[in-house]
């Protein structure tokens, strides 16, 4: 049972963190130069209830707090145990909103920033006019916001799932478990039992099918202080399998992304889909 805090923790977070640059993930999806990440303090740890801070941003590097805040009214936070808990300490800023994750169980956390949007472009008097909502929201939209007389509109369906994963003591899966919608990332290896030098299993789905042929970019910390992004890239086989050996230990960005006409909303004319997450590589 929720306590009062904790509920009135609900209240702002619906309320504030709706405010705080809400399209600010979306913009992401459409400028391939800002990379959406989910930041951890640490993502393993041996101790009692072990408290971890997050910072969640798009950057146009990685891991560096040069552009824009990432939205965080849709994250969800997945205890070992595959229930859902509250964020704490909750700030929201300008280049960076942060919270805390008390990762009370034993296993592995999942902590993921989940969205399906429509966006939708249109021309009103030769001045190009926006829509950015739920896919629920959209006939509600058509009937009030965007007038009947709107030209040239054009529709497209976003997915995104940006995540990283925390793990108290020892590695789980029950956390892992995936949900058949959009691009996802099936851990043949552990997320936080990634080693220097050894080779990481990973299998690409979309909507739970293997996803062929689909390149993904990996980029390590500490671009600001090489001048170079120094990305990268892997594209999975015919099964959806990709293998990363790892080369050295570091935080690193891995991102796929992909579209398709598969739409949820048939108003959609296209279906962009991102994946994002952050791993954690320990030294030997």
């Amino acid at each position: 049972m929720k306590t009062l805090a904790h509920q009135n923790q609900d209240g702002i977070l619906c309320k504030l963190l709706t405010l705080s640059l809400g399209l600010s993930l979306i913009l992401s999806l459409e400028a391939s130069a800002d990379r959406a990440f989910i930041l951890p303090s640490m993502t393993l740890n041996s101790g009692n209830a072990p408290l971890v801070t997050f910072d969640a941003a798009s950057a146009e590097s990685v891991f560096n707090f040069d552009h824009n805040t990432l939205a965080i009214d849709t994250l969800i936070v997945t205890a070992a145990d595959g229930s859902q808990v509250l964020p704490e300490s909750i700030a929201l800023g300008k280049l960076r909103n942060s919270f805390d994750v008390r990762a009370s169980q034993i296993g592995t956390y999942r902590i993921g920033i989940f969205n399906d949007l429509l966006i939708a472009s249109y021309k009103v008097d030769g001045q190009t006019k926006r829509w950015r909502g739920a896919s629920d929201a959209f006939a509600n939209a058509i009937e009030r916001e965007i007038p009947k007389d709107a030209q040239e509109l054009q529709v497209i369906q976003a997915q995104s799932r940006i995540e990283t994963f925390i793990t108290n003591s020892k590695p789980t899966r029950t956390a892992l478990q995936l949900t058949g919608k959009g691009l996802e990332i099936e851990y043949l290896t552990h997320p936080n039992d990634l080693v220097e030098g050894e080779i990481a299993e990973l299998r690409l789905l979309i909507d739970g099918k293997p996803a062929p042929k689909l390149k993904v970019t990996v980029i390590a910390d500490g671009a600001r202080y090489r001048q170079n992004l120094e990305e990268e890239i892997f594209q999975s086989n015919e099964e959806g399998k990709l293998s990363i050996r790892w080369k050295k230990a570091g935080l690193f960005w891995l991102e796929a992304r992909t579209k398709d006409k598969q739409v949820v909303n048939p108003v959609a004319q296209e279906r962009r889909l991102v994946y994002a997450v952050t791993l954690e590589v320990m030294p030997l």
